[in-house]
């Protein structure tokens, strides 16, 4: 199986859609994924990311199924805190190096989330949310995870897109390769509308681990000649 994990395109969060350059991005994305195409695209209820995922259903022919555990609204809810300047941000949006302390590097898997970047908020129940969501879904899909890998329970051959969001991703993906969060947080970002693929190999051993393949990719957005931009701030 391979799953394409989708961020969607330069968004309005209030309200919540696209502008029209997320809109040209989503369409680029569909003859992207047009390409090889899809077998099933599940997206989160935000509209952001509906609207994203709208050009490819329709180039496709398939239907998105809402899964409502990908909402960025319960990942902000479980991972933002007051920034002291009469707001909320994403707790893991700290400057990179406090995720890379000694001590959060001596915390890694174990108990990341009492580490000071975490210090407003229950990180550990909203990570374990996430992680029993990811694990219905994936056995959902024909792989059970076992510790750090997943049992084959029944192969899968398809090609599977989520289209989501930037801190929903990227904290699923630091569950489903097994790298604690503050690490994946620290060093990896997915920007809008970039696609991540991990390949569940369907091993004769009956055993896989999710291997990715390719981390936030923009290549559509060069061979639709858009603005080739980091989530609007940096020119790449």
């Amino acid at each position: 199986m391979l799953l394409y994990i989708i961020r969607h395109g330069d968004p309005i969060y209030n309200p919540d859609t696209l502008t029209d350059k997320g809109r040209a991005q989503a369409k680029a994305l569909a003859k992207r994924l047009a390409v090889h195409g899809l077998d099933r695209i599940y997206c989160s209820p935000n509209g952001r990311a509906r609207e994203t995922a709208q050009p490819t259903c329709e180039a496709l022919g398939l239907e998105a199924q809402i899964e409502p555990w990908t909402s960025e609204d319960l990942t902000w809810r479980d991972f933002s805190a007051d920034n002291g300047r009469g707001g909320r941000g994403w707790t893991f949006h700290c400057q990179n190096t406090e995720l890379k302390t000694e001590d959060m590097m001596s915390r890694a898997m174990s108990d990341w989330y009492n580490g000071a970047p975490f210090s407003k908020i229950d990180a550990k129940k909203g990570y374990e949310r996430i992680i029993r969501e990811s694990d219905a879904f994936t056995e959902k899909l024909g792989y059970r995870r076992e510790g750090s890998v997943y049992r084959i329970i029944r192969p899968n051959d398809e090609r599977v897109a989520v289209f989501c969001h930037q801190g929903f991703g990227t904290t699923w993906l630091s569950y489903l390769l097994a790298v604690p969060p503050a690490i994946f947080w620290s060093s990896f970002d997915i920007s809008h509308s970039s696609i991540t693929i991990l390949r569940f190999q369907n091993n004769k051993n009956g055993l896989t681990a999710p291997m990715c393949i390719t981390l936030g990719d923009t290549s559509h957005i060069y061979e639709s000649g858009l603005p080739l931009q980091y989530n609007n701030t940096v020119d790449i």
